[in-house]
């Protein structure tokens, strides 16, 4: 008889160990909500649905001066030192009233943390302390045309030169907020082939206005034109814009999934769109609100609100939880995915709502937009496969 694999589904579910924020978290949302209360513009639903793609460098700002970019980030980088559990909160916050967060979001959310991990001492002192102050945005060279989710088989190349620095050639796409970003940290291929895999893989941090760095907006269903494709053409590199050691790439940039996969942000996406609808419901008579599927979305987000910080407890013990994250990740985008569906199919019960705006023209993004959920920070079969080879199954 065949033996069971050590890594249950039982172990897995095991370390989601039910986690509340401790009290200084706590404390730390009414002073998130009072700076939110006085930056934050007054913006419609349909504009706060976007906070993930909302680019407001100025916000981005003040929310630094805060000490909230880089939030976890040590203070002799500029960062405030605060712990996940703090950075859950703020997140939350952001997310919850549609903060625009996407100028700062990559650097705060991935390139700082993997730079503190991973960088020399110079990148730690030349980019850390730029982020901190909301001056320097980051984006993440991945995907790449032809390769799908297959991110072992990129064909983007550096080439070391004799003098120790680098020229890279090749293409990236669908990258957010590439033409508005300072800086990109690329996947590459430094040695070997693409028949490799994750052998030959290596990080650099890419000047994107370097010579030969070209970018070209991508216009999606929604009129956005967030994502972008990126052309290298034989572009210098310094010898200290190689991230941590050649050929470490593939483990340095799990690592950075892992951060980018665990936290709230994998949950609400379509937060606005429900607030907007529960709102709208509360102004009708009792006998007519369809508490039904109101009870089932929020009893969804509850159980993976408690999941994702089971999560934040295990990077605040220094972990890197990253089958825990993918699990995440996949059922988190699964309920921001089912938002925009179930809410139009509640509105198509309820006539009395037809006149309201605002909130079919924030249906009307999310509906479009949705798709997307489940494609950004890894595509539903790729985290699937790693969840099985996390239980042993493959």
């Amino acid at each position: 008889m065949p033996q069971l694999p050590d890594f249950t589904v039982t172990a897995l579910l095991s370390t989601f160990d039910l986690t509340r924020l401790p009290p200084h978290a706590l404390a730390f949302r009414a002073e998130v909500r009072a700076f939110l209360d006085e930056y934050l513009p007054a913006l419609p639903p349909e504009t706060r649905a976007r906070s993930w793609m909302g680019f407001d460098a100025a916000f981005s700002r003040a929310l630094a001066a805060r000490g909230w970019v880089g939030i976890t980030l040590p203070a002799q980088y500029g960062g405030a030192g605060l712990d996940p559990y703090s950075r859950f909160v703020l997140v939350e916050e952001l997310l919850a009233c549609g903060a625009p967060v996407s100028a700062h979001w990559i650097a705060d959310r991935q390139s700082g943390p993997l730079i503190l991990r991973y960088g020399s001492d110079a990148q730690k002192a030349r980019y850390l302390p730029a982020i901190c102050r909301g001056e320097a945005f980051f984006c993440i060279g991945m995907s790449e045309p032809n390769s799908g989710s297959d991110l072992a088989s990129v064909t983007t190349r550096a080439v070391r030169q004799p003098d120790g620095s680098w020229r890279l050639t090749g293409r990236k796409i669908w990258t957010t907020n590439a033409d508005r970003c300072h800086f990109m940290i690329a996947l590459v291929r430094t040695s070997g082939t693409p028949q490799d895999r994750q052998a030959g893989l290596s990080q650099f941090i890419v000047d994107l206005h370097a010579p030969g760095v070209s970018v070209r907006p991508i216009h999606d269903l929604a009129g956005d034109a967030h994502f972008s494709e990126v052309t290298f053409d034989d572009v210098a590199l310094a010898p200290e814009a190689l991230v941590g050691q050649e050929g470490s790439g593939w483990e340095q940039v799990n690592a950075e999934l892992a951060f980018e996969r665990s936290g709230p942000e994998r949950l609400y996406s379509s937060v606005v769109l429900l607030d907007t609808w529960l709102d709208a419901m509360r102004r009708l008579p009792p006998a007519r609100r369809d508490t039904v599927t109101a009870g089932r979305l929020a009893g969804h987000l509850a159980v993976l609100r408690a999941m994702s910080l089971a999560v934040t407890a295990r990077l605040a013990a220094g972990e890197s939880p990253v089958v825990e994250a993918a699990l995440v990740k996949d059922l988190g985008t699964t309920f921001e995915q089912s938002v925009p569906a179930l809410v139009e199919a509640a509105l198509g019960d309820e006539p009395a709502l037809a006149s309201d705006g605002a909130l079919y023209r924030t249906l009307a993004y999310v509906t479009q937009i949705a798709p997307s959920y489940s494609l950004r920070g890894g595509t539903r079969e790729i985290l699937r496969g790693m969840i099985a080879r996390g239980l042993g199954l493959r």
